[in-house]
């Protein structure tokens, strides 16, 4: 099993957790981390995709689309802690509601 291979994989299953805990976590906080494991999975695709042919190079646009991903991820991630802040100042609750209007615990 190959380096990029291992990558792959490993940024595979971390996006498939950071699904799972965003699905099943109503906690926003907890949401918004779930967010950025998926994130983080998806930059680790990204370099294992990096890899060029036997010639030992990378190509240098997916570190870039990286780099530039993990500015933004930081700028989402405070405006979504934000959000999150206000909704719970709004409301006094830390989740969102159900589609009924009801919160869970």
């Amino acid at each position: 099993m190959t380096g990029h291979l291992l990558y792959a994989l490993a940024g595979g299953m971390l996006f498939c957790m950071g699904w799972l805990g965003l699905i099943v976590q109503p906690h926003l906080l907890r949401k918004i981390m779930a967010w950025n494991v998926m994130g983080t999975g998806v930059f680790l695709v990204l370099v294992a995709l990096a890899a060029r042919g036997g010639t030992g190079s990378f190509d240098p646009v997916p570190h870039a689309l990286v780099l530039t991903g993990i500015v933004v991820a930081v700028s989402g991630t405070a405006v979504a802690i934000k959000l999150a802040l206000h909704v719970h100042d709004r409301t006094g609750r830390t989740t969102l509601p159900d589609g009924d209007g009801k919160t869970a615990p």
